[in-house]
C-alpha cells in the first residue's frame, strides 16, 4: 500500500488499461492526477473530428468516475521532431524504425516525470502490461500475450524508479473484467493499433507524404527480374510480394510467386531482392545491434532469449559483446534492419539495440 497521500500521476490516453491502471493506484492508496498527453493531431475520426479530442473526452469520463483531477500535457511539438521526423529519416535510409519505442523513450516517460517533477510529484504510472523488480529492473507481464517490455527496453533504471506499472500482474482478460465491474464505458474498447499516438493507418500513404515513389526492380534469389515495385523504401524484410502490395508482378509469375518475400534490399540502387518462403536468404541467424541500450549495465551472461518483433517468440541466443553480435540457436525469417532485437534473461529484460546486418 501506498504511504497516506503519496502523490502519482498517472499516464491516463481514454483506454481500458491506463484506466485501470488509476482504479487501481487509487484502491491503493495513493493520491491519483491523471494526465492526457496530446501528441498528435493530425488524425481524424469519422465525424472528421481529432481523434485525441474523442480520447481526451473518454479519459475525463473515467477521471471523473475516478473523482480525480485530469491534466492535459501538449508534447506534439517534441513528438514530431523526436519521434516522426527520426521515423521518416530511418525509412528513407531503408530501414524499419519502431516509432512506438522512440516514443517511449524520448517522449512519454521522460516528459511525463519532468512534468510530474514540476508538480511536486516522484511517481508517473502507465498501462503498459509490464513489471519491476525492487532493483528497478524491468520484467515480462504475467500476461506474455500482452508484454510490452519489448517496446521498453530503452528505459533507464534512474527512470523505472520513478514509474509504477499497475496491470503488469494482470492478464487482459482480468484488466477488462476489472474495468467492467467499476462501469467504465470503455471495458470493452478496442487495443489502440497502427503508429503511438497516431493510429492505425496506412503506412505506405503515410509516407509517401515526405518519401516520393520511385520505380525499381525486383530481382530473383539468381538475379533475374521478377517485377517492379514503387520505392524500396516503402517495403520491409519479410514482407509479401505482389500487386496487392503496391508491386506489379508478370501475370503468367504471379501464382508462381504468390509465396515469395523481400529477403534484401539495396538501397543505392533502388531494388528489392525475392525469394521463395523457404529460401536461405529469407533466414538469418547472426544480428549485429546498433545504439546499444542496456538497463542495468552489460550483462554478465552469454546465454540469452532474443525477441526480434513484440510479443514476438522468445528465441534461445548467445551474446558476444565486444562485436555487439546476437547468434541465434535457430536461424529465423523477417529479420529487418532498423528493428529492435531485446534480450532477456529469465523474466527480466536486460535491454538491446536496432538490428543491422553490418
Amino acid at each position: 500500500m501506498a504511504s497516506k497521500n503519496q502523490k502519482v500521476l498517472v499516464a491516463m490516453s481514454g483506454g481500458v488499461d491506463s484506466s485501470v491502471a488509476a482504479l487501481l493506484l487509487k484502491k491503493e492508496g495513493y493520491e491519483v492526477i491523471g494526465a492526457f498527453m496530446k501528441n498528435w493531431s493530425d488524425t481524424k475520426n469519422e465525424l472528421g473530428e481529432c481523434a485525441w479530442k474523442e480520447e481526451r473526452r473518454m479519459a475525463q469520463r473515467i477521471a471523473i468516475k475516478l473523482g480525480i483531477p485530469l491534466l492535459t500535457f501538449d508534447f506534439e511539438k517534441q513528438y514530431k521532431k523526436e519521434v516522426v521526423e527520426l521515423m521518416f529519416k530511418k525509412y528513407k535510409q531503408g530501414l524499419t524504425p519502431n516509432p512506438d519505442i522512440v516514443c517511449n523513450q524520448k517522449i512519454k516517460f521522460p516528459l511525463l516525470i519532468k512534468e510530474a517533477k514540476k508538480l511536486g510529484i516522484d511517481l508517473i504510472a502507465t498501462g503498459h502490461y509490464v513489471r519491476k523488480n525492487k532493483k528497478n529492473e524491468l520484467l515480462r507481464a504475467k500476461d506474455e500475450s500482452k508484454d510490452q517490455s519489448y517496446f521498453l527496453y530503452r528505459l533507464t533504471q534512474n527512470q523505472i524508479k520513478h514509474c509504477l506499472f499497475p496491470i503488469g500482474n494482470y492478464t487482459k482478460k482480468e484488466v477488462r473484467e476489472i474495468a467492467k465491474k467499476h462501469n467504465f464505458p470503455n471495458y470493452n474498447k478496442k487495443s489502440t493499433v497502427g503508429i503511438c499516438f497516431i493510429g492505425k493507418v496506412n503506412l505506405k500513404e503515410f509516407l509517401q507524404q515526405r518519401i516520393k515513389p520511385k520505380k525499381g526492380k525486383i530481382l530473383g534469389p539468381e538475379g533475374n527480374v521478377i517485377g517492379t515495385h514503387d520505392g524500396v523504401y516503402y517495403y520491409t524484410i519479410g514482407q509479401r510480394i505482389g500487386p496487392r502490395f503496391g508491386m506489379e508482378i508478370e501475370k503468367k509469375e504471379q501464382k508462381r510467386l504468390s509465396r515469395w518475400y523481400v529477403a534484401k534490399k539495396d538501397i543505392k540502387k533502388n531494388i528489392i531482392i525475392a525469394a521463395p518462403q523457404n529460401h536461405p536468404l529469407n533466414f538469418r541467424k547472426e544480428i549485429i545491434m546498433k545504439n546499444v541500450h542496456w538497463i542495468s549495465g552489460k550483462p554478465k551472461c552469454k546465454r540469452v532469449l532474443a525477441r526480434i518483433r513484440h510479443v514476438g517468440e522468445l528465441l534461445p541466443a548467445k551474446i558476444e559483446l565486444d562485436k555487439k553480435k546476437v547468434i541465434l540457436k535457430e536461424a529465423i525469417t523477417g529479420v529487418s534492419p532498423g528493428q529492435a532485437i531485446v534480450l532477456y534473461k529469465g523474466k527480466k529484460c536486460l535491454g538491446g539495440g536496432e538490428i543491422s546486418f553490418e
